[in-house]
């Protein structure tokens, strides 16, 4: 039984240590397929997404808000 435990122990500390290797792994493999398709095909991907252009009096007026409120 303490066999066990002790493989148990170990398989659990290499599962917490690598764990976040592997999911970093995983974000930059998912982050490489999301830049290659946008350098695939720009122009599908922002399509129809136009930036809208302030109008009115306060086109040119940032609004600074103080601290905390």
């Amino acid at each position: 039984m303490n066999t066990f435990l002790d493989y148990l122990t170990v398989l659990v500390l290499a599962a917490l240590l690598l764990a976040p290797a592997l999911y970093g792994a995983l974000r930059e493999r998912r982050i490489d397929r999301q830049l290659r398709a946008a350098q695939q095909h720009p122009q599908v991907l922002r399509q129809g997404h136009r930036r809208e252009q302030p109008r009115g009096r306060a086109a040119g007026v940032a609004v600074r808000h103080a601290p905390g409120h």
